[in-house]
């Protein structure tokens, strides 16, 4: 069986109906990656109240409805499919709220002054999701490392050194912090390395649950280390 044989979206590629496990996997995924929905949302042409109630909405649509069916499995990257999929959910909620407004009913507000900023820095909505869908990946390493220092006892360690596996340390940090923990710097600049280490390990990995081959899993990646920079190199 091949490694991407069972990840979650492999799974709900291949059953392309109703089994538990594809129906339980892809709850799992779109619980994972509603915060780049939602900032996609906020970003696009929705005020802040609305952004809520708007990413429920395309989220029970999409399981109800079963929109992953139509996803091609030789193409298969869970991010893009998502995208494209709400992307046509806030096409038809727009066109609807136009109906109810010739009707007489209420339509969708524009930006909130939050969201206005946003925009104003320049940013699409397109690159507001990849940032968040980047942030979502490493959140969900970093809680994966995380555990993985508590179960071998080094939590504290852990945690005085995690401020250093977002950018490489100046070697005046490791000084620093080598003198507080009563360690060589030389010992730090080790442990530094492998958590850095497994945490790219730990990020390919959850990106590995996204995508249906090794082709997107690269072409994931390259995304990821354009959005998040020093943590991934």
């Amino acid at each position: 069986m091949g490694r991407f044989d069972t990840t979650r979206w492999s799974v709900v590629l291949r059953a392309r109906g109703e089994p538990a496990d594809a129906h339980a996997a892809l709850e799992t995924l779109c619980r994972t990656y509603r915060p780049p929905v939602l900032a996609y949302v906020r970003s696009h042409v929705f005020a802040r109240d609305n952004a809520e109630d708007l990413t429920q909405a395309f989220f029970a649509g999409f399981l109800e409805h079963a929109w992953h069916a139509h996803a091609d499995p030789e193409r298969g990257r869970f991010r893009s499919f998502l995208l494209t999929a709400l992307k046509r959910f806030l096409i038809d909620a727009n066109a609807e709220s136009r109906a109810l407004k010739r009707g007489g009913g209420c339509r969708l507000e524009s930006m909130d002054g939050a969201e206005v900023a946003a925009v104003s820095t320049g940013e699409t909505p397109e690159h507001v999701f990849q940032r968040e869908w980047a942030r979502t990946v490493l959140s969900a390493a970093f809680a994966r490392l995380r555990v993985e220092a508590e179960r071998a006892d080094k939590l504290t360690l852990f945690e005085r050194l995690s401020e250093f596996l977002a950018e490489p340390p100046e070697q005046a940090d490791y000084a620093r912090v080598a003198a507080e923990l009563h360690l060589r710097q030389n010992t730090l600049a080790v442990a530094v390395h492998r958590l850095r280490h497994r945490l790219r390990e730990l990020v390919r990995e959850e990106l590995t649950e996204t995508t249906a081959n090794h082709g997107d899993l690269e072409a994931e990646l390259r995304a990821l280390r354009e959005a998040l920079g020093a943590v991934m190199r």
